[in-house]
């Protein structure tokens, strides 16, 4: 009679199957697509250009409860750029969203009143096409740009002010008195300040060589970044970075998946928080996502090449290693080296200057 294998021998083969069949089985060829074929492809999934105009820009981003004015919007920068608002006078809203470095601070983790870091050790996300997004904050907690103007300006870590100290320090400056009876017909409030700054914020859309390539010229991208754009549209990517903005559109789990080759070298590594982490990186801070279940607004991509560091804790500082983790642990599907280096030269395409919209004045705005 033949020898059994042992229970555990054949546990060990199995599981050392698993891990190698990526690696065994033959890779697919991206599908090669005609510089028309991509860019239909892109649009026929809502990845559309962003408008040039300001008839069309309301089209695609005026709220219906807080339309957008001549007036109001230059109100609301003004806002956006305003210090009075903050506790001690010396943060604004701009001083973390800076409009010409990609919309946000650059840091790890966001600096607020008194140099207070975030207690969730949470980066801020970029205001840079943040009005195209379904929700906003990595926890989608706010609705739109209006609700989520009001956080930061509360947030203890922030800028640290009550709604009613804000609606004082205002008052305090007669132009800002004159300002808010003309657009809004009544006195401060702070509603009207969080609907000012979201009219002001959803100006703030931009335009690059990936908008100019959906439009037609097919000079305006690399042939590199084109294959990028493929494998971004075929490989999974653009299922939940998708939209106008490219992302910002769903909140999804991450990470979808964890591999054994995680855990293989937990007693020969003396730090072992990476082990301990739900993500493939330290988890600084303990932030969960929404509701503590590892739910995340999916990020805006636009922009993505100068908004380092990534995730929402800043663990990663290069492109690269985040589309390694994203194709690993979302897509199932690790890239190998030279299709990372293809999706981020597509991504830096989506690197864009804001639009200088001719905003018209209507007799009521």
């Amino acid at each position: 009679m033949k020898k059994l294998l042992h229970p555990v021998t054949i546990t060990l083969f199995i599981v050392t199957l698993i891990f190698l069949l990526p690696f065994i089985l033959p890779s697919k060829d991206v599908k090669k697509f005609t510089d028309e074929a991509l860019r239909q492809r892109a649009i026929s999934t809502n990845m559309l250009p962003v408008p040039k105009t300001y008839d069309k820009l309301l089209k695609v981003v005026d709220n219906p409860k807080n339309r957008m004015t001549a007036k109001k919007i230059a109100l609301g920068k003004e806002l956006f750029n305003e210090k009075l608002m903050s506790k001690d006078r010396d943060i604004s809203c701009a001083s973390c969203h800076l409009l010409d470095q990609g919309g946000d601070d650059n840091l790890a983790v966001a600096i607020g009143h008194q140099g207070r870091a975030n207690p969730f050790h949470l980066n801020s996300p970029t205001v840079l096409n943040s009005a195209l997004a379904k929700a906003e904050f990595w926890n989608a907690r706010a609705k739109d740009v209006e609700e989520q103007a009001g956080g930061p300006v509360q947030a203890p870590f922030e800028m640290n002010m009550k709604p009613h100290e804000v609606v004082e320090r205002l008052n305090l400056v007669p132009s800002y008195v004159s300002k808010f009876q003309d657009v809004f017909g009544s006195a401060i409030s702070f509603e009207n300040v969080r609907k000012a700054i979201g009219a002001y914020e959803r100006t703030l859309l931009t335009y690059g060589a990936y908008d100019k390539f959906l439009e037609g010229d097919n000079s305006a991208i690399s042939a590199k970044a084109k294959r990028g754009m493929a494998l971004f549209l075929t490989k999974g990517c653009k299922g939940c970075h998708t939209g106008m903005s490219v992302g910002g559109q769903s909140v999804q789990q991450f990470p979808l998946r964890r591999y054994l080759s995680d855990y293989m070298g937990m007693i020969f590594e003396p730090d072992f928080r990476i082990k301990e982490s739900p993500f493939p990186f330290v988890n600084e801070g303990g932030f969960l996502g929404a509701d503590d279940r590892l739910k995340f607004r999916v990020p805006i991509l636009r922009n993505i090449s100068k908004t380092a560091p990534y995730f929402h804790n800043g663990a990663v500082k290069e492109l690269k290693e985040v589309v390694r983790i994203m194709s690993k642990y979302q897509l199932g599907n690790e890239f190998t080296p030279k299709q990372i280096d293809e999706v981020v030269e597509f991504l830096k395409t989506l690197d864009g200057d804001l639009v200088e919209y001719h905003i018209k004045a209507k007799p009521h705005s």
